[in-house]
C-alpha cells in the first residue's frame, strides 16, 4: 500500500543559506522513515532577501507580511498542504500568512516550545536578529503560550549578534572571531541559569552547534524541519 506523503511548501530566501539548510533536513528527514529512494515532496517559493531585510530595516512590516502572504498564495495555488516560513524573524507576520490561506502554517516557535516542554526547560536564553531577541512576537508567544521563561544577552551583546548575523552569516560567511563571541554570549546566558539556548535565527547552526558547548543548544532550522517531516508523513 503506498504511503501518502504530504506536500511541504516554504517560504524561503531569508537568507537563502539557510532555506538550502531546510530543503537537505526535510529530505534527509522523510528519507529516514521511508528509506530506498525517498525524499520529500517540497515547493519552495524563494524571496529576495534584498527587499526583505530593506522592509524590516525601515519598520514596514505591513509590507513586508503582505509580500509573504502573496508567497504563501503562491504555494498553496501550486499544491502545497502546509506553510513553514524559513526563517524566525519573519514570524513577527505569521497572522498575516496564516490569515491568507486555508493550509496550516508550521509556526517556527510552536516547534520549539513543544522540544523545551518535552526536555522540561523552564528557562532558556535566546540569540537572533535584533527583532527576535528584542520585540514581543517571538518571546512573548512562547512565554505566555507556554509557560517559558526566555532572557536575552546584554544590549552590546544583542548588537553584536545581529549584526553577525546580517553581515556575516547570511552571505554565507562563517568567521573564528565572530563563533568564539558567540560561544561567549552563550556562556553568559548559562551563567545567568539558562537551561538550554535557542539559536533563534535559522543561521546560527552554521556559526555554532552542540559539540562547542556543555549547554543544551536548540537549533531552530533543524527543530521546524523536523516538523515539517511529522507533517509530511502523518497524512490523514
Amino acid at each position: 500500500m503506498k504511503r501518502e506523503v504530504r506536500k511541504v511548501g516554504l517560504i524561503g530566501g531569508m537568507s537563502w543559506e539557510s532555506t538550502q539548510l531546510y530543503y537537505r533536513l526535510i529530505n534527509q528527514g522523510v528519507n529516514r522513515c521511508l528509506g530506498g529512494l525517498h525524499s520529500a515532496e517540497i515547493i519552495l517559493y524563494s524571496v529576495d532577501f534584498y527587499k526583505v531585510e530593506k522592509l524590516q530595516r525601515s519598520g514596514n512590516w505591513d509590507e513586508a507580511g503582505y509580500l509573504l502572504a502573496q508567497a504563501a498564495k503562491a504555494l498553496e495555488a501550486a499544491g502545497a498542504d502546509c506553510i513553514l516560513i524559513c526563517t524566525n524573524t519573519m514570524h513577527k507576520v505569521a497572522d498575516q500568512v496564516t490569515a491568507s490561506v486555508d493550509i496550516p502554517l508550521l509556526h517556527i516557535a510552536d516547534a520549539v516550545a513543544e522540544v523545551l516542554l518535552r526536555d522540561k526547560v523552564n528557562k532558556v536564553g535566546l540569540l537572533g536578529t535584533a527583532f527576535t531577541m528584542e520585540q514581543d512576537f517571538y518571546r512573548k508567544y512562547i512565554q505566555e503560550k507556554y509557560g517559558i521563561n526566555l532572557i536575552v544577552p546584554t544590549a552590546p551583546d544583542r548588537e553584536i549578534v545581529h549584526r553577525v548575523i546580517y553581515e556575516e552569516l547570511c552571505k554565507g560567511k562563517v568567521e573564528v572571531a565572530s563563533k568564539q563571541q558567540y560561544l561567549r554570549i552563550i556562556h553568559s546566558l548559562s551563567a545567568q541559569g539558562a537551561d538550554g539556548v535557542i539559536l533563534g535565527c535559522t543561521e546560527i547552526g552554521m556559526l555554532v552547534s552542540k559539540e562547542d558547548v556543555t549547554i543544551p543548544l536548540l537549533d531552530t532550522t533543524q527543530i521546524h524541519a523536523n516538523k515539517a517531516v511529522e507533517f509530511s508523513l502523518n497524512a490523514s
